[in-house]
């Protein structure tokens, strides 16, 4: 091998460490080569390793990281820090690096962001923290982000994004493609351009496809469509989500009372929206509130507990009637090992019942109009399931404890316990939402008290009637 040859081996670079791994996760690898430079404090070697990452990658290290290593970790890459890795974290973790850093460096950082991703990452502070980043960004940039503030949380105004594309009406094609040419604060992406009277009224929008097809003389409004679909920006975000849904919609006008122009909505701020609500409605479910991954022991412990303390409640409830049976159960010690079979059946098939009708009543699915007709199936299933249940469990009491009159006794209480899951799994959601209580976080616990309550009284009644027994 000649000279040259062995000069260009030994200086060609290392392999570049993956960031990800087969199955998608962060790299251990990658990590600890990261940790390392950030305890190193090499800035030139954390640019290499971390500077080209893509925001979403960025954010998952973010929360890898040891809370005293975030810091250091924005302060080492410095300018190459993109600002909207922190829209990809926890809420937890956001705070915390928002807490670490000076007030000068965070609105140094938002300035460089849309404004939808800067909303998002201030929407979570005080006002206090709000009002000194935004006192440190350019007025036009402040005054864009107090406007959005101001809007209801989950709202589409918090969501939009206030760059956007208007021209007035007597405006040409050509006019148009000359302005996105040589305009310089447009927005990063956009598919829409949004025609305007002088107040600012929207009159409808044009797909760039169209603009890019049509002779430059021709006038916008001759290409236009009427926004259908507009939205305003105090509309709920999940509704929001829904009609994007609906209507296959990639971009929509967000507009005030007035029918003013005042941002836009891209399907990629909806993606994050549905993730959002799905997630939210899972963690209603299980009882767990908002509670990230990365929060503390105590934020965890306090937003359980509520919940916790209820389904005691709820348990004390059904010993009470089990207690009303005490005679009963030691009258036959065999009731006392069947029962907790007729409880579990009653609970998980009120559960997916409930699980069904949470969903219908989030997606707008189940109303008032399919109710009847829902209601009906629900009754249906519970009392085929009921049956088929009971004829298995009753046969195997009957061998087990050598008495038929048992095994009558657990699947007659099989079957009505079941069929109060169906109609409690149903019927509670829809009550708890006429009363705008949220279904999902409180529909569990009050069909687990019935199927509790239902299935003890029921099993251990009929035994006692069945059997004679003392009640």
């Amino acid at each position: 091998m000649s000279e040259a040859a062995e000069l260009d081996v030994t200086a060609s670079p290392e392999p570049q460490i993956p960031v990800r791994d087969e199955e998608e996760r962060l790299n251990p690898d990658f990590i600890a080569a990261v940790e390392a430079a950030i305890e190193a404090d090499d800035r030139i070697e954390l640019k290499d390793l971390a500077g080209d990452l893509h925001e979403a990658d960025t954010g998952d290290l973010l929360e890898t990281l040891d809370a005293d290593e975030r810091a250091a970790f924005i302060r080492l890459l410095g300018d190459e820090f993109d600002y909207t890795a922190l829209t990809e974290t926890d809420e937890a973790v956001r705070l915390q690096v928002l807490e670490d850093l000076p007030n000068e460096v965070i609105a140094e950082g938002l300035g460089d962001l849309d404004s939808d991703d800067a909303v998002y990452i201030l929407e979570d502070l005080d006002e206090d923290d709000q009002a000194a980043i935004l006192e440190e960004l350019p007025y036009a940039d402040r005054a864009q982000l107090k406007k959005a503030l101001d809007y209801p949380e989950e709202s589409a105004g918090r969501r939009m994004q206030s760059e956007f594309i208007a021209v007035a009406p007597f405006w040409t094609v050509g006019q148009t493609i000359d302005y996105m040419r040589e305009a310089r604060d447009l927005p990063d992406s956009f598919y829409e351009i949004y025609v305007v009277d002088p107040a600012f009224k929207l009159l409808g929008s044009v797909h760039l496809d169209k603009i890019l097809r049509t002779k430059r003389a021709e006038k916008v409004t001759s290409i236009m469509e009427e926004t259908r679909q507009a939205v305003l920006a105090t509309e709920d975000q999940e509704e929001v989500a829904r009609r994007f849904e609906r209507y296959n919609l990639v971009s929509s006008a967000v507009v005030d009372e007035n029918d003013r122009l005042v941002g836009v909505l891209t399907v990629d701020d909806i993606v994050d929206v549905i993730q959002e609500e799905a997630e939210e409605d899972l963690r209603a479910l299980a009882g767990v509130g908002d509670e990230e991954i990365s929060d503390s022991v105590v934020t965890i412990a306090r937003s359980r507990l509520a919940w916790l303390v209820v389904n005691l409640g709820t348990a004390i409830l059904a010993s009470i009637v089990i207690a009303l049976f005490e005679d009963t159960i030691e009258a036959m010690v065999a009731l006392a090992v069947l029962m907790p079979i007729v409880a579990s059946m009653g609970g998980n098939a009120g559960t997916q019942t409930m699980t069904v009708a949470v969903r219908g009543i989030a997606t707008q699915e189940l109303s008032a109009r399919n109710m009847m007709r829902v209601l009906n199936r629900e009754v249906l299933v519970s009392v085929v399931n009921g049956v088929a249940l009971a004829v298995l469990i009753g046969v195997t009491a009957w061998l087990w404890f050598s008495s038929p009159g048992l095994g009558v006794v657990i699947a007659g209480a099989i079957v009505i316990n079941m069929l109060f899951a169906g109609l409690s799994g149903l019927l509670i959601p829809i009550v708890l939402d006429r009363f705008n209580v949220d279904p999902a976080i409180a529909s569990s616990v009050f069909v687990t008290t019935v199927t509790d309550v239902v299935g003890f009284f029921a099993f251990l009644g009929i035994a006692a009637i069945w059997f004679g027994l003392p009640l």
